[in-house]
């Protein structure tokens, strides 16, 4: 059995929004909303987990009332690995797998979720996206993290754009954030975690670095950058509605 959890816990101040980030409107509706049609279509998880912020818990509550999601509180902002550990007590024992995905993502198609829901992680699979270039709508995902690869194309590690050097801030294929987990195994490493970046946060990320040091094959499937775009700021947000306007 495969357990969702959409971070959610983020604020919407880059832009310029009193609203918490997913729950900012694309073309009239909450971004999160298209996110938990395709969960609803994938039939992976008839309850995802949904993390919130003590600050954002009530509004996003109220919003979705009509979905079918449960809520866990992130007391403090500590990071992507943070938020996930303040899942441990909903993960049931029957439970194997844990979907990781953020609430800022409205375009996974339905397909993708349930090919990397099904993909047996040993420990972790996890989506990239290849870009040609970061030029014209694609510099979306300029200050993403960047996948890097040794020289049998195994994932190594993942590095965020803050702490990338030049060399690496080069590299074209770069992170949606979406990660499926063994469940055991993603919770004997969370402890692991540590802040020792520039952004001082528990990056969820670095278990891919963990994998890596124990010898163990991160597995992954390849999305177009169009599905994987995700929204940060009101320039990302004008982006978005155009490739939504496109496709309708």
């Amino acid at each position: 059995m495969t357990r969702i959890i959409i971070l959610a816990a983020g604020n919407g101040t880059r832009m310029n929004s009193h609203l918490p980030k997913v729950l900012v409107p694309l073309q009239g509706r909450p971004m999160i909303k298209y996110l938990l049609d395709s969960i609803a279509s994938a039939g992976i998880d008839p309850r995802p987990l949904v993390v919130v912020s003590p600050a954002n818990e009530e509004i996003i509550r109220r919003e979705l009332a009509d979905q079918s999601v449960d809520f866990v509180r992130q007391e403090q902002q500590l990071g992507t690995g943070n938020a996930v550990a303040c899942t441990k007590d909903s993960l049931s024992p029957e439970i194997s797998r844990v979907l990781v995905l953020y609430g800022d993502h409205p375009f996974f198609k339905t397909a993708s979720l349930v090919k990397i829901a099904a993909s047996e992680p040993q420990p972790l699979a996890m989506m990239t996206t290849e870009l040609p270039d970061f030029d014209d709508w694609r510099r979306n995902f300029y200050h993403w993290g960047r996948i890097i690869r040794d020289q049998s194309g195994q994932i190594v590690r993942i590095v965020e754009f803050r702490d990338a050097s030049e060399e690496e801030q080069t590299v074209t294929e770069v992170n949606p954030a979406v990660m499926c987990f063994d469940k055991e195994w993603l919770l004997q490493h969370l402890s692991s975690l540590n802040n020792r970046n520039n952004s001082q946060e528990y990056y969820l990320t670095d278990l891919v670095k963990i994998a890596f040091s124990e010898k163990l094959t991160i597995s992954s499937i390849s999305v177009e950058p169009h599905e994987a775009m995700g929204i940060n700021s009101l320039e990302e947000l004008k982006i978005a509605e155009g490739l939504l306007a496109a496709r309708t």
